[in-house]
């Protein structure tokens, strides 16, 4: 079986590789284990003769320009891959590559914002979801609620500062390594784990009034008055 090493050596100087793009935890320091295999985007020229490979080595994905310049982003279908070029490292680039990685791997405001839009309402949704069962007596919908408003949170949080959602392997890394800022790993970390318990209905409300002044001053306090009455009950003034 080739090396990652070996493998490298073929491909940097190949004309027919345009690119070359290292993600997964090899990319992310500190995050590697010794099962770790490295994960690589090669970007070919039209017709070059390179083959997908995936084995304990190494996990590599090939992929035209034009493949390269959509995936990952809004539309394509693909969006779930984004965080992989967040933190990608690139060990080739013959004009361009690089650029399309810092933009797969960040948002745009308008990005940001609409995502945030949308997580912000999926969030609230499960809060208002979770605040009925724990008054009805329903535990398991309180868990349930509460682990769907985890990564909605998260995904607004994040986006709140024109980031993209960590995958859940490296959120402890990411939080951190990377901090959000005003929501230190120390403080929102064990939040999150209360929201997946049976205490989630007070970490939801918790999460639901810190983070409220912050989408807000987003521009999101439609979403958040779109719910009426039922907002203080959600975030227990009622």
């Amino acid at each position: 079986m080739e090396t990652y090493e070996i493998f490298l050596s073929r491909a940097l100087p190949d004309p027919r590789v345009l690119g070359l793009v290292l993600s997964g935890s090899q990319a992310r320091a500190g995050t590697a284990t010794a099962r770790s295999d490295h994960d690589l985007y090669l970007i070919a020229a039209d017709g070059a003769p390179f083959e997908p490979r995936r084995d304990a080595l190494v996990d590599l994905v090939v992929m035209t320009l034009d493949e390269f310049r959509a995936h990952a982003m809004p539309g394509s279908g693909t969006e779930w891959n984004r965080y992989a070029f967040t933190h990608a490292q690139v060990l080739k680039d013959t004009g361009g590559i690089a650029s399309l990685v810092a933009a797969k791997g960040t948002l745009t405001p308008d990005e940001a914002f609409a995502i945030g839009r949308e997580a912000l309402g999926a969030f609230l949704n499960s809060v208002y979801r979770c605040m009925k069962n724990a008054r009805d007596g329903n535990l398991l919908g309180v868990r349930l609620d509460g682990a769907e408003a985890v990564p909605a949170c998260l995904s607004h949080l994040f986006a709140l500062h024109g980031r993209v959602r960590p995958y859940n392997k490296y959120l402890e890394w990411e939080l951190r390594h990377h901090p959000l800022t005003g929501w230190p790993a120390a403080d929102l970390l064990p939040r999150l784990e209360s929201a997946l318990s049976d205490d989630a209905p007070t970490a939801l409300r918790e999460l639901l009034n810190a983070l409220e002044p912050h989408a807000r001053a987003a521009g999101h306090g439609p979403e958040l008055d779109s719910w009426g009455d039922d907002l203080p009950f959600m975030r227990g003034t009622s």
